[in-house]
């Protein structure tokens, strides 16, 4: 399924303790992230924004691309796509991403055997 639109925090779970875990408790917001993603293709522009706060990658499947962190750390990932699930190895954590009925649902999960999971649900607005 196509994963361009809009979308808005729809529910989360393990939000501050994954914010913890990556170094990052201080960003905490209790404003609602909007998630806007535009699909071309493999070609993705992914932007996720807050007021006064705007985080965006662009990015291909299958292939090597410079990313940017939270923090405006640049690193550089293969972007991969399975079973239509977006797969992005971040330094702290591994991002994933689908859409399920609808709705876009992201995970990140920081490593080791007791990987913590940040789950974020979003609606389509």
């Amino acid at each position: 399924m196509a994963f361009t639109g809009k979308f808005i925090l729809e529910s989360q779970e393990n939000y501050e303790q994954f914010l913890e875990a990556i170094g990052l408790l201080s960003a905490k917001t209790d404003h609602k992230v909007v998630t806007e993603v535009v699909q071309d293709g493999d070609h993705f522009t992914w932007t996720q924004s807050i007021p006064n706060w705007t985080w965006s990658n662009e990015f291909t499947i299958g292939q090597e691309c410079e990313l940017q962190t939270m923090t405006g750390a640049k690193f550089t990932a293969n972007v991969t796509m399975e079973g239509g699930k977006i797969k992005i190895q971040f330094p702290q954590y591994l991002f994933t991403a689908e859409i399920v009925e609808d709705k876009l649902e992201m995970n990140c999960t920081t490593p080791g055997d007791t990987g913590l999971v940040f789950k974020r649900v979003n609606t389509r607005t």
